[in-house]
């Protein structure tokens, strides 16, 4: 099948998540945002009907799909309004991380919980001093007895006060060469010498961030995922859902909001025809539905590449999909504000906050200017400026 043209299966789910996301809405969301909550109602029903987990294992309570069905949840959930950011994170990063490396007893301990809602996993790479070089994480596993030692500091790490663990991804010292290589830990939010503190952002949104600090954090030996020595492969094979999820986020962001400013063009009238009748109002409309469109196109791509196993594809595609949603989602956005002047900016029409939350996609997981050096490298071959 190609990956361009949705299977009925796939629109089924598209139509049935569509169905709950309006049930929602974006006032559930604006409600769970003021009440300094988050949106458990949402992530629970969503759980119970199958579609958090559409990705995992069915032998472990998922749906035996992959991240093409689960980039479709979140998608629409957006364009509905309320999207769910822990979608991108437990069930696309750790989910996929657990079931593809994890020993059995760690699949069995979390993909059920992950998949019907009831266990949350966030996930912790990001660093204060380490940025988009993930080379100079300074997080590191020792080995004390069978137990591993866990010492170090995460930023920007979401969701932590609602998930059980974090997937904290370390680095530990390769005894042949003494060079530290990446490590990825299960750490359990109550563990002794875990510490979480909130970051005060400016974004509205129901999933908080926060620093961690690790202090000597005591774990068993099966709090290690997968092989030792295989931790960069393990490594990327959640970072590329996660840029896959985030153009899925992105992209039902910018649907949303173009669907609002169609509706007010249609049916705002100044003079004597719809303002949406005005090409200077209708076609910067039209532009942000093509480049939507097309963003979602390698979204697509992207998520059949990786879940037919292509890891290498999949990552180059990933990144574009991310770049491109990113930057359509911020034009969509702009332009709804913008179409609807002064209305675009009031409480009542809810568009306002999209604009940080827009810009999200432009700088997480991964800044576009990194996405272009992934590109100019791996691509086209171009030399290293770093």
């Amino acid at each position: 099948m190609s990956p361009v043209i949705e299977t009925e299966e796939h629109k089924a789910l598209r139509s049935a998540v569509a169905a709950l996301g309006k049930r929602y809405g974006r006032d559930y969301l604006v409600q769970a945002v003021a009440a300094g909550k988050p949106p458990t109602e949402l992530w629970s029903e969503a759980g119970k009907l199958g579609y958090l987990g559409v990705n995992l294992p069915e032998e472990y309570g998922g749906g035996g799909g992959g991240i093409s069905e689960l980039s479709i949840v979140l998608e629409e959930l957006g364009a509905a309004g309320s999207p769910l950011l822990m979608l991108v994170v437990s069930p696309a990063i750790c989910g996929t991380v657990v079931s593809r490396f994890g020993t059995e007893a760690q699949k069995q301990t979390w993909l059920p919980g992950i998949a019907d809602g009831t266990r949350l996993m966030a996930f912790g790479i990001t660093e204060p001093d380490a940025g988009s070089n993930s080379h100079r994480i300074t997080t590191t596993a020792r080995k004390d007895g069978a137990d591993w030692l866990l010492s170090g500091r995460k930023v920007f790490i979401s969701g932590v006060d609602i998930a059980d663990a974090v997937l904290i991804v370390g680095r530990t010292e390769d005894a042949r060469t003494g060079r530290l290589k990446p490590c990825l830990f299960i750490v359990p939010t109550d563990a002794e010498g875990f510490e979480k503190r909130p970051i005060d952002m400016e974004l509205s949104a129901a999933e908080k961030q926060f620093e961690l600090v690790l202090d000597d954090v005591r774990l068993p030996a099966d709090a290690l995922v997968g092989d030792e020595d295989a931790g960069l492969l393990q490594l990327f094979a959640g970072l590329n859902p996660e840029r896959i999820m985030t153009a899925a986020f992105a992209i039902g962001m910018g649907r949303y909001a173009l669907a609002k400013a169609i509706e007010y063009a249609r049916d705002r009238t100044v003079w004597e025809a719809p303002i949406g009748a005005h090409q200077a109002v209708a076609h910067p409309l039209a532009q942000a539905h093509i480049d939507l469109e097309l963003a979602r196109l390698m979204m697509q791509k992207a998520a059949h590449l990786y879940d037919a196993g292509d890891d290498m594809g999949a990552g180059e595609a990933a990144n574009m999909a991310k770049y491109a949603a990113g930057e359509a989602c911020v034009k969509a956005v702009d332009q709804a504000v913008h179409t609807l002047g002064g209305n675009g900016l009031t409480r009542e029409f809810g568009l306002a906050s999209l604009i940080t939350a827009a810009r999200v996609a432009r700088i997480a997981p991964v800044s576009r200017e990194m996405i272009l050096n992934y590109v100019s490298h791996q691509t086209l071959g171009l030399p290293k400026s770093y």
